[in-house]
């Protein structure tokens, strides 16, 4: 027997988490001027709308998560799809960001060559990654801060670190220039 009282929720939902994330969502919580309680439902509700409520990008972190398990920390889409100059035939650029913990090598492609997926129609090419390094910043990186779209970011350190080379590239300690038609970044110190 069902009933329509059995279907209804009451609203309170308890979750155990690391103590760090709970720290986290404590600080970001207080940044924002919300109560702890406030803010989970308010990233939730955007988690909900934002990538898990669109079929391409729920997919791409699935398989993201398939193929590295409980180290994948980030999915961010970049290149030319991103820029929004891609050709007809251009892939799709996924930057999968994994703990440093977990290798970066060929299996990785392989295991997800066996079951690739689309973005939009169009192959997902990925990229498995390590976080990006504190100190200097590569060329990789600073295009994915400009023109980066993140899906996912377990704890916010992609976010933060793109926030960083932004800054970088604001404050003129990180340019792009051409030499012979080719664009690279370089830090003036």
């Amino acid at each position: 027997m069902t009933s329509s009282r059995a279907a209804e929720k009451s609203g309170r939902f308890v979750l155990r988490m690391p103590p760090a994330l709970h720290a986290a969502l404590g600080a970001a919580a207080r940044a924002n001027a919300l109560s702890l309680n406030a803010y989970c439902v308010r990233q939730l509700e955007a988690g909900a709308i934002g990538a898990a409520g669109d079929r391409d990008a729920s997919a791409l972190i699935t398989r993201a998560r398939d193929v590295s398990g409980d180290a994948l920390s980030a999915v961010a889409l970049h290149g030319s799809w991103a820029r929004g100059d891609a050709a007809r035939a251009s892939d799709v650029d996924a930057l999968i960001v994994v703990d440093s913990t977990l290798a970066l090598n060929r299996g990785l492609y392989r295991t997800w060559d066996e079951r690739p997926t689309t973005w939009r129609g169009r192959r997902v090419d990925p990229h498995f990654v390590h976080p990006p390094p504190k100190g200097r910043t590569s060329g990789l990186w600073a295009e994915v801060a400009l023109d980066g779209i993140v899906l996912f970011d377990r704890d916010w350190a992609l976010s933060a670190a793109l926030t960083r080379i932004r800054r970088a590239i604001a404050d003129g300690h990180l340019v792009r220039r051409v030499v012979h038609g080719q664009p690279y970044w370089t830090e003036t110190g």
